[in-house]
């Protein structure tokens, strides 16, 4: 990893068991200003999480919403978060051992995030298929005026 600033970060709220409001705020200013952008950086800091006592709610909500915007900000095209990326972080949740209430709002708002694109997909599947069968009556229907010659 080339962020050491994430690197130190880590270390020293690892070794005080504890994240607090500044530390979340230099997390956003400092370290991490555009989110998370590797998955690297999503596992350590959910790692991170459940090793830490004490944390301030500022923290829950940043890592959420850190987490879930990470899982699909490449899928927001169609509104989703693929089940790749669902399959990964459930692995990763399961990984850090005794839920924290930041893993169980990112599973929460991960499950929420896929239920809301399955009607944009449905609603995109139906699309396509009416317009594929929009062509082909064109292309049938072609065949079938052309004259049969009985012998």
């Amino acid at each position: 990893m080339k962020n050491t600033k994430l690197q130190d970060f880590i270390a020293k709220t690892a070794a005080t068991s504890r994240i607090i409001f500044g530390d979340v705020r230099r997390l956003q200013r400092d370290i991490l200003p555009d989110g998370i952008s590797t998955r690297e950086q999503a596992e350590l800091l959910v790692r991170l999480d459940g090793q830490v006592r004490r944390t301030d709610r500022a923290w829950t909500e940043w890592l959420v919403e850190a987490i879930v915007d990470f899982a699909a900000w490449d899928e927001r095209a169609v509104g989703a978060v693929r089940s790749e990326s669902r399959e990964w972080l459930k692995g990763l949740l399961e990984a850090t051992g005794t839920p924290t209430k930041a893993g169980r709002n990112i599973a929460r708002e991960i499950r929420r995030e896929a239920e809301r694109a399955e009607p944009a997909i449905s609603f995109a599947a139906k699309e396509d298929s009416a317009a594929a069968q929009a062509s082909r009556p064109n292309a049938i229907q072609g065949t079938m005026s052309t004259p049969h010659v009985a012998a």
